[in-house]
């Protein structure tokens, strides 16, 4: 009898590693799913928007660059796909910032101000 108890503690144990693998596995699984539904999902979110505001301009809008200028969307030069004008975040757009005007793609506008108020009351 005293033989069979050196195989009866390694199964025992064979199986509480197994079952540790499981925890271990289940507990990744739900840090996995935490930063998703934290991080990953409402940065996923806000890039929409950004991206859905970025399409939207329009003549007229008030906006900032990703270097920090401030402007007034002057024209717009959408891209041409198919042989039709199409909305892309490489269009050109030309802004007026103080005395000058500047030329940036669509895609690096980083945050769209709204109209101009000077514009609405004209």
């Amino acid at each position: 009898m005293h033989a069979f108890l050196p195989i009866f503690a390694q199964a025992a144990a064979a199986q509480a590693g197994n079952s540790g693998m499981y925890v271990m596995l289940v507990q990744f699984g739900a840090i996995f799913a935490i930063f998703y539904f934290l991080m990953i999902r409402p940065q996923q979110k806000q890039r929409k928007q950004h991206e859905a505001a970025l399409l939207g301009l329009h003549k007229g809008d008030e906006i900032v660059t990703a270097g920090g200028l401030v402007g007034e969307v002057v024209h717009i030069k959408e891209g041409m796909k198919d042989g039709n004008s199409a909305k892309t975040l490489d269009d050109r757009i030309t802004i007026r910032t103080g005395e000058s005007k500047v030329i940036v793609e669509r895609g690096r506008i980083a945050k769209v101000l709204g109209s101009n108020p000077s514009e609405a009351k004209d």
